[in-house]
């Protein structure tokens, strides 16, 4: 048996060797006008290797202050954070980010930006072309080699952005709203592209968004936080292996009835203004 009872059968066993995340009593505040402002309030949560798990909230729950903790970019915060049962200190190639703009370098070429990841890694220079060659196939920019960042499509650039995070092959993979940017055609695309990538990669991933339908359709799990200060208010498992089907009724229940939670609950007020993006209930 499994020793993760809620392992998707549809995971390789390689998946349960690495990338457990293990969120504990963590509490994050910011001074704001010479007085402690809590952001973050007791979270606790544990990710399984391999898992994808997405993390929706209104405006100001914390959702992207609680990635910069995991990925080392803050330190100042009380609890304890676990990488494969190693605290969390700094910045690691363990752990990699995407953010909402794709940041590449404009300068270089798609090869480039992805190739400089593994600069301060001991892989030898001969095998570096061979590394970010199965990375650009991976992210499926094949024959965009040499192109610079302003000759490819948003989605294309994102998609380069993905594949420079993997191409050090960390444990986990945080994402911090990386198609908010996108068109919503381009957007359901990259969506498909990152469920597949992911399911070929087996990188655990944290992904924050604001949009429930992708949360919905890409995570195994999906935490609901709310805010002032950001708790995680409920989680939400999506009993359906990968891939997925969009028309796929459990998906749209789940979808209508934590929007008609969240619209009706304590949260209305933070969801006006995302009246069709934020999650707030549990179903089972």
């Amino acid at each position: 048996m499994s020793p993760y009872p809620h392992a998707r059968e549809d995971r390789p066993p390689t998946a349960a060797s690495r990338g457990a995340l293990t969120i504990s009593d963590l509490d994050k505040s910011f001074q704001i006008g010479g007085q402690a402002r809590r952001i973050l309030d007791n979270i606790n949560l544990d990710v399984r290797p391999g898992e994808f798990v997405s993390i929706v909230g209104a405006s100001g729950c914390g959702k992207s202050t609680l990635l910069r903790l995991i990925v080392g970019l803050d330190t100042d915060y009380s609890g304890e954070l676990r990488l494969d049962g190693e605290r969390i200190a700094t910045t690691s190639l363990d752990r990699g980010i995407v953010f909402q703009d794709h940041r590449l370098f404009p300068w270089m070429t798609l090869e480039q930006n992805i190739e400089l990841a593994l600069l301060n890694t001991d892989t030898p220079k001969a095998r570096r072309a061979r590394i970010v060659a199965d990375h650009i196939a991976l992210v499926n920019l094949t024959g965009f080699e040499k192109a610079y960042p302003h000759q490819l499509s948003g989605g294309m650039a994102q998609r380069a952005a993905i594949a420079r995070a993997l191409v050090t092959e960390p444990k986990l993979l945080l994402l911090d709203e990386p198609l908010g940017a996108l068109d919503a055609l381009t957007r359901v695309h990259v969506q498909n592209e990152l469920q597949r990538i992911w399911m070929t990669q087996r990188s655990t991933m944290v992904m924050v968004t604001h949009d429930v339908e992708e949360a919905l359709y890409l995570g195994d799990r999906v935490i609901v936080m709310s805010p002032n200060p950001g708790r995680i208010r409920h989680i939400v498992e999506v009993d359906l292996s990968h891939p997925r089907d969009r028309r796929s009724p459990l998906l749209h229940r789940l979808k209508d009835e934590i929007l008609a939670e969240l619209t009706s609950g304590a949260d209305a007020e933070e969801a006006r203004d995302n009246l069709v993006h934020l999650p707030s209930r549990e179903v089972r």
